[in-house]
């Protein structure tokens, strides 16, 4: 399956070239480039290579991973305040591993399960628990999410950390998607991280205080061919959440976007929970046009069919992070977790650099200073003006 990625990815970019298109021949070998990342062993801070097992026989082994003193993390020997989660999503890989952790650590939680995937009786497992309440909630639905919002003040008496980790996904071309599968995509990923919000932001400002911690994904920043719509969710997520942190920032609001690379499911219990390792996305099938064992718009498919169990980034090491990210002073606007994230995202932002170079003699200046001509650095008349300003024609660039 790989070697038909490899080869439909060359036979794409060789198209491509043939097109005379700069700007997608280097879009052609981003995607090449983060196909091949996604095959390399990691090993960076929550990457791993080792098995669900043996990550949960060494874990109490290793060192345990830490912000950086920047962010002022909590420390294992000193006190910090317990505080009051809501998770929504907590039964999915990662939510689950997230509600874990807090509940250890002494935190009190509630665990928002999805409504049309998991029974009353699957969350009843928490409400003999003094720390942990299970309630269900269909993110779509604003009064939903309120009462779970109430519920959780009634029992705990205040709310000091948002997690939304829920989220779902067609794989398929976006020729192929209906129009409600679309839809649903972007009523569950974006129209209920601003649900949450809209609930809960009233309550963090009356209490001059909170923190939203907002699943996201490298899809957020990356188009990827075969998640199109999927893609462009995360992206409206990661503009709405960056724009509201200013908003509420003198209400001591903050909000952090965490963008995991391919997630694993590795605590001791993932052998006995029913949920695949993709549960949250449906694969569609492919129509006549997309249909081609090349064809790009496959991509995401042939990825998922060949990762299998071998996502390099651990559920628990995430967990752990987040959960700092909670308790520390100043978390960051994004947290990318795994190598493969931090790659996709670096080659991301450099292929942004060269295509801003390749074109920026077209782009229009700020108006010169009364007196004069505009000056750069070393006081002489700036060089690097538009060509549209200054009449003349620009140099060719390809056609």
């Amino acid at each position: 399956l790989l070697s038909r990625t490899a080869v439909g990815l060359v036979v794409y970019r060789q198209r491509v070239v043939e097109a005379g298109s700069q700007h997608h021949v280097r879009a052609a070998c981003r995607t090449s480039y983060t196909a091949s990342q996604a095959s390399s062993p990691c090993a960076m801070d929550v990457s791993s290579e080792h098995s669900a097992a043996q990550s949960a026989a060494e874990g109490a082994t290793k060192a345990k991973l830490q912000l950086p003193a920047s962010c002022d993390p909590p420390q294992a020997d000193g006190e910090r305040k317990q505080l009051v989660w809501v998770v929504f999503g907590g039964t999915g890989h990662m939510g689950r591993s997230l509600v874990k952790s807090a509940l250890s650590k002494g935190d009190l939680v509630t665990s928002v399960g999805r409504v049309f995937e998991t029974s009353p009786e699957d969350m009843a497992v928490h409400q003999d628990k003094d720390n942990c309440l299970g309630l269900l909630c269909d993110v779509r639905l604003r009064d939903s999410v309120a009462r779970v919002v109430n519920r959780t003040l009634e029992r705990f008496q205040r709310v000091d950390v948002v997690a939304n980790c829920s989220g779902y996904g067609v794989i398929g071309a976006c020729e192929d998607q209906d129009e409600h599968e679309i839809r649903n995509q972007f009523e569950t990923n974006f129209m209920g991280t601003l649900n949450i919000i809209q609930a809960t932001l009233p309550y963090f400002r009356q209490q001059n205080g909170g923190r939203y911690l907002i699943f996201s994904s490298t899809s957020g920043a990356l188009g990827v061919p075969g998640l199109g719509p999927y893609c462009a969710t995360k992206y409206a997520v990661e503009g709405l959440i960056e724009a509201m942190l200013y908003e509420t920032d003198s209400f001591n609001v903050k909000a952090t976007l965490v963008e995991p690379g391919f997630v694993r499911r590795d605590e001791p219990d993932t052998l006995a929970t029913p949920l695949p390792t993709w549960g949250h996305f449906l694969i569609k099938p492919a129509s006549e046009a997309y249909a081609q064992a090349t064809s790009p718009a496959l991509h995401a498919k042939r990825m998922v069919q060949w990762l299998g169990d071998r996502q390099p980034t651990s559920a628990v090491k995430c967990a752990e992070l987040v959960w700092q990210l909670a308790h520390c002073s100043y978390p960051p606007l994004r947290l990318l977790l795994g190598s493969y994230a931090i790659e996709s995202i670096r080659d991301r932002l450099r292929s942004v650099t060269e295509e801003l170079e390749d074109w920026k003699h077209l782009n229009f200046p700020v108006a010169p200073e009364a007196g004069g001509e505009s000056e750069g650095k070393d006081g002489k008349p700036d060089q690097d003006k538009s060509m549209a300003d200054s009449g003349q024609d620009a140099p060719s660039q390809g056609t």
